[in-house]
């Protein structure tokens, strides 16, 4: 396979760096290559905010939920859900925007959103850093949204911390392959057959690196968050934002 895949087919979540430097040059370059990728109808609802200041990174470690390896990476992104830009064109040309009132724009957004994440990871581990996305960038998404000034019409939906890697860590094991490409149209059995099988796997891999009492497998670690709306302030913050779900 080509290099740009087998970086792909490497990827693992990196959570401690170096005390070196990552360069403006590469942090412009691996976002210059998230700005390429296919948005939807070219509206670019899509900001990125680097962080690289010590207090800022600090905060947003506890906002994140107490992640001390926001503080410690050398560069934190925070990938913005943007139609505060898409609103001024709507200013400027009279075409008032409606389409942060529906579903559709959150989705749209949250599409694009992590188009471009995926796209900053793959940039990033392809120059040799090692990346961790923070989804707890929506724990507390008011505070967030006061520290990095927001505006209206703007959602900040996950971050990346960047940074050379201290270690690499161990490659975490995915689902069946087979029940995650389905041919024509969704196979319910495939899927549910294949439950127990990556439980027993996710079960040797975290009893491999120590992790088996804190998490046991795959089904039990899942299901315990997913009882649980587990960032709760979204709605309440993102309604505020100007978004509705309607």
């Amino acid at each position: 396979m080509n290099s740009i895949i087998n970086v792909i087919k490497n990827h693992r979540s990196i959570r401690q760096y170096l005390d070196k430097d990552v360069p403006d040059e590469l942090i412009d370059e691996i976002l210059k290559s998230a700005q390429c990728m296919p948005n939807s109808i070219n509206g670019q609802q899509t900001s990125v905010i680097v962080i690289r200041d010590k207090e800022r990174k600090a905060k947003l470690a506890e906002l994140v939920g107490d992640q001390e390896y926001v503080a410690k990476a050398p560069v934190f992104l925070v990938f913005v859900m943007d139609f505060y830009r898409t609103y001024l064109a709507g200013e400027k040309t009279g075409y008032k925007q409606v389409i942060h009132k529906d579903i559709e724009g959150i989705l749209a957004g949250s599409v694009d959103c992590g188009i471009i994440l995926g796209a900053s990871v793959i940039a990033a581990e392809s120059l040799g850093l090692g990346t961790v996305p923070i989804g707890g960038i929506r724990k507390n998404p008011e505070e967030v949204i006061a520290l990095l000034g927001l505006p209206q019409y703007t959602f900040p939906m996950i971050g990346l911390a960047i940074g050379y890697p201290a270690d690499e860590s161990h490659k975490k094991p995915r689902i069946p392959f087979g029940s995650y490409k389905h041919n024509e149209s969704y196979n319910k059995s495939i899927v549910e057959a294949s439950i127990n099988t990556y439980d027993e796997e996710m079960s040797k891999y975290l009893k491999d690196i120590g992790r088996s009492q804190q998490e046991t497998n795959w089904s039990t670690f899942t299901s315990k968050i997913y009882q649980t709306v587990y960032y709760p302030n979204v709605k309440e913050a993102i309604n505020k934002q100007g978004f509705k779900s309607e």
